[in-house]
């Protein structure tokens, strides 16, 4: 009776933990469950000289997971995977006049899913991490315009499911379509620009202070295939 009695209570202790490894960050983040499982990628588990990534609240994941190498000159290749955000510690923007710019491009579709590029990056590796990011989803047309203040979710300039964005290239008839994404910061408003069209201004006197201080970097969200030209952080 005795062992009956603490068989059962392990199966509850059990029980009542397997929920926290699952819990996501978000919309945007964390384990996909149900219809939309996260690929399983045979990645090196080694990055480009000098970067860092940061894996969206979540299940537990390793480098391996996802493969961010580079490919020609200049550019990267990125297949997740779950979602994360990379960067090199050397991308940083301060104060106003500067600019991050990447040209994303896709030979077949990633279904529902986005990829762009973040600033204002602190504390990256933590549970109070901050960056403000643009990502684009070519499979719908739309795009999503949005803060991460923690590890929960993030507060949407633009909702990420507001319907297409006629400045968005979306998907060809074979899945494919390039994109360019820019984040411009000038000394007052945050310019957020897809494709040579400015989609959001949005002011700074709307944000946290200095908010738009801090690391530059990429997003990609899980289960995409993407190539990335022109990564750059400029001043101006």
């Amino acid at each position: 009776m005795r062992h009956t009695k603490l068989f059962c209570l392990s199966l509850l202790a059990l029980a009542a933990a397997v929920p926290l490894t699952a819990q996501g960050g978000g919309a945007m983040g964390g384990m996909r469950m149900g219809n939309d499982p996260t690929n399983k990628v045979a990645g090196t588990g080694k990055l480009p000289e000098g970067w860092m990534m940061r894996f969206d609240p979540g299940a537990p994941h390793m480098a391996a997971d996802v493969n961010f190498v580079t490919m020609g000159p200049g550019g990267f290749h990125a297949t997740s995977g779950p979602a994360a955000i990379y960067y090199n510690p050397k991308d940083m923007g301060m104060g106003g006049g500067y600019s991050v710019s990447a040209t994303f491009k896709q030979s077949k579709t990633n279904s529902h899913e986005a990829y762009g590029v973040f600033i204002g990056g602190h504390n990256l590796q933590d549970s109070t991490q901050n960056y403000i990011y643009l990502v684009v989803k070519p499979g719908d047309g739309s795009l999503a315009i949005a803060r991460r203040g923690s590890d929960g979710r993030p507060t949407y300039f633009i909702a990420s499911r507001a319907g297409p964005n006629a400045a968005v290239v979306k998907d060809g008839a074979d899945g494919s379509a390039t994109n360019a994404l820019t984040i411009h910061v000038a000394k007052d408003t945050v310019h957020f620009v897809v494709n040579g069209t400015l989609v959001k201004a949005v002011a700074k006197s709307e944000l946290p202070a200095g908010a738009t201080d801090g690391q530059a970097g990429i997003r990609i969200n899980h289960n995409i295939d993407v190539h990335i030209d022109g990564f750059a952080l400029k001043k101006g």
